[in-house]
């Protein structure tokens, strides 16, 4: 079974873990160390950004 490709790009992982506070984690340990909120809250904010950039493409 082969892996599935990310949608997100290694470098907006990187922009939302340091917005998010948890870049220093990544830095050390990998995407493996970070908590599941971490991920969770990674993916959220992504959604809320796509959703702010739809609503802009709107008006």
């Amino acid at each position: 079974m082969s892996r599935r490709r990310g949608l997100m790009s290694h470098r907006f992982k990187e922009e939302l873990a340091k917005e998010l506070g948890f870049y220093d984690t990544v830095q050390k340990d990998g995407w493996g160390g970070i908590t599941a909120r971490d991920a969770g809250n990674m993916v959220k904010r992504a959604v809320q950004m796509a959703e702010e950039n739809l609503n802009k493409d709107k008006v």
